[in-house]
């Protein structure tokens, strides 16, 4: 029996979306877990997930005050391994993500491998402009740090 590349390709992407994976270290991953043969068998102790990427917060300080902004980074930073396995004992839960997550999460992931970022679509993020008294502010930082007195 032939078997056509296109089955072979729609096989080989299928997955259970983009999932939200809560480790009993406090870890939030975000990946794919593949649902064909890549997956470990029901049995196995390890979960095997595709392109992990950690949630990580980055709290930041506004004119309204500190505000948390959320940051995907490589999980597995020193790897290029795009199938990571997870004991299933370290997995506290498992969600789907909302449609925000989904999409950042695509961005981010295409440049897993090679750890590119220059591919990103940009589009997703808006731009702010900083009211004037907070700019007025962080130029005086900034011109006091750049003081003529300061030594070295």
């Amino acid at each position: 029996m032939e078997v056509k590349k296109e089955e072979i390709k729609k096989e080989v992407n299928k997955s259970f979306g983009i999932r939200i994976i809560k480790l009993i270290n406090g870890d939030d991953i975000v990946c794919t877990i593949p649902a064909d043969k890549r997956q470990t068998p029901d049995n196995s102790p390890l979960l095997r997930v595709y392109r992990p990427l950690q949630l990580k917060y980055v709290p930041s300080m506004d004119e309204d005050g500190f505000r948390d902004y959320i940051a995907l980074v490589k999980w597995t930073a020193y790897s290029n391994d795009e199938l990571v396995n997870i004991p299933k004992d370290k997995i506290m839960t498992i969600t789907s993500a909302n449609g925000d997550m989904e999409s950042s999460y695509k961005n981010v992931s295409k440049g897993f491998v090679g750890g590119e970022t220059d591919t990103l679509d940009q589009s997703v993020y808006t731009k702010e402009k900083v009211a004037d008294e907070m700019s007025s502010r962080i130029n005086e930082i900034f011109n006091s740090l750049t003081d003529k007195d300061t030594k070295h």
